[in-house]
């Protein structure tokens, strides 16, 4: 008797060290596979059993995976279902013990069958079969085998499950992971073809700066008025530079107060103020990025003092904290305002000037590039048509003039609004100078120079490619780029008009 108690206890001790193995195994990512395998040789092994068995079952209860020991493998592994005690446990999710005259097509006897169950999900079936002889034990399986069974089900259902969510968070990571590089490139190709519109010398310098310092760390500051693409400039330098896989963040510092601003930018901890739950920074956010402060100059005096720690730094404390952070990433900045008339007045700190502005970059306004304004409108007729179904769209020569002679006080947005506001108003894709909705207030010395004598448009025609060849000192070549034709159409144009032969559309390339 007592040698029976003493083996009983052995035999739980097993069974209790057995479930604590188990689940420190199965408590790491490994594939369903292997995770199957290992649950069928612990159950085999510590119950003593003479054959086994284990599959996996999909949301659909269709088998994934069997493995088998000692058992037929069934010629088809969905053939398992059709076992009698197999459908029991799946009509019941409860384990059963019994004992059978045959399984798998091979001879019976005693089995313990678990299901494998994660939540409200059926993940798959356990069992084992022919109890072996040890110690004082008769061949049999005891009531503490099914509950051993049952609890290490229970375990592998887990890990499964937990297997399972992983693979497919992960597949939805790299999904979306996928998704956000084809965003960033659509993006790049936008902003750059937007951008790289312009053959003009100063666009080209731009385009240079650009391309030159993209691949540095060093900070930039990119200066222009307002509408001249500061955002589109810094987009660019980020999509180009070993730190494009990581975030672009942007914040315009002029719009928000001085203590949201610090917030914002440093971050803050919970319990600064009543409510306030912690949150973190644009610097934290950004972390492998780049960080954009667009209208720098805003910045407050006592927060630019700030900023500048973090950029000597390289590290933040959150706002009501009191622990360093470090960050690492690059500063890109913009501003059209004049930040050494701001130095000289106090408003702006010359040492956080010059931490800034490691690199410059300057963005011509519209009016002083004006060379450039024929692609521009063909891009954006093309960019715009397109959105609004139209084809073949095209812009007459008066309009074309108009646009030349407006001096775009908001820049290449301000273009950009003007077309897409012409191509939602007019009725065929002739844009004409009707549909061109610039302000009455804009219009420039030269134009009521022009409205006081009302010539023809072959007169009119003719006085500007005098204009432009004038501008370019009798160079063809730069005045069919100006005026968007090829020279053979110059040399026409200029033909006709001296024959006051009218132009109707320009054709712009």
């Amino acid at each position: 008797m007592a040698q029976s108690t003493s083996f009983e206890l052995r035999r739980k001790l097993l069974q209790l060290e057995a479930l604590y193995d188990v689940g420190r195994a199965l408590n790491t990512l490994r594939p369903e596979g292997e995770l199957l395998e290992e649950l069928m040789q612990r159950a085999i092994a510590v119950l003593d059993a003479t054959s086994g068995f284990v599959f996996s079952l999909d949301e659909k209860l269709n088998v994934q995976q069997l493995f088998t020991f000692e058992l037929e493998m069934p010629p088809a592994a969905g053939a398992i279902l059709n076992e009698a005690p197999i459908k029991q446990v799946l009509a019941s999710r409860e384990p059963i013990s019994l004992s059978v005259s045959k399984f798998l097509g091979g001879p019976g006897g005693d089995l313990l069958i678990a299901p494998m169950v994660a939540g409200d999900d059926f993940v798959g079936v356990l069992g084992v079969g022919g109890k072996e002889e040890r110690g004082a034990k008769s061949g049999s399986f005891a009531g503490d085998d099914l509950r051993f069974l049952a609890s290490l089900s229970a375990i592998g259902a887990a890990a499964i499950d937990n297997t399972r969510n992983f693979h497919r968070l992960n597949l939805v990571r790299e999904s979306l992971e996928d998704e956000n590089r084809n965003l960033k490139r659509r993006m790049q190709r936008e902003y750059s073809d937007r951008l790289m519109v312009g053959e003009s010398s100063k666009m080209q310098r731009v385009i240079d700066l650009v391309a030159r310092v993209a691949d540095s760390q060093a900070n930039v500051l990119i200066r222009g008025e307002s509408g001249t693409g500061k955002e589109m400039v810094a987009r660019l330098i980020h999509g180009n530079s070993p730190r494009k896989d990581g975030p672009f963040v942007a914040l315009n510092c002029a719009a928000l107060p001085e203590t949201l601003l610090e917030s914002e930018l440093f971050g803050i901890e919970r319990g600064v103020a009543t409510g306030v739950e912690a949150r973190p920074g644009k610097f934290e956010l950004a972390r492998g990025g780049t960080v954009f402060l667009d209208e720098i100059g805003d910045i407050p005096v006592t927060l630019q003092a700030k900023l500048l720690r973090v950029l000597q730094e390289r590290e933040i404390e959150k706002l009501g904290g009191r622990r360093k952070i470090p960050i690492d990433v690059r500063i890109l900045c913009a501003t059209h305002r004049d930040l050494e008339q701001m130095i000289e007045t106090g408003e702006f700190r010359q040492d956080l000037y010059y931490r800034l502005k490691v690199v410059e970059i300057v963005l011509p306004p519209l009016r002083e590039r004006k060379e450039d304004i024929p692609k521009l409108v063909r891009f954006f007729l093309d960019k715009y048509g397109k959105r609004e179904g139209l084809h073949d769209v095209r812009i007459t020569q008066d309009a074309l003039q108009k646009l030349m002679r407006y001096p775009f006080p908001g820049n290449v947005r301000e273009l950009e609004n003007l077309i897409e506001g012409a191509l939602a108003l007019t009725t065929d894709p002739v844009i004409d100078p009707g549909d061109l909705l610039m302000p009455e207030t804009s219009v420039s010395s030269e134009d009521r120079e022009l409205s006081g004598d009302l010539p023809s448009l072959s007169e009119l025609e003719r006085r500007y490619v005098a204009r432009v060849l004038a501008f370019t000192k009798g160079n063809m070549s730069k005045a069919a780029k100006i005026l968007g034709v090829d020279r053979k159409t110059l040399y026409r144009m200029r033909a006709l008009s001296q024959n006051d032969a009218p132009v109707e559309l320009w054709d712009i390339h």
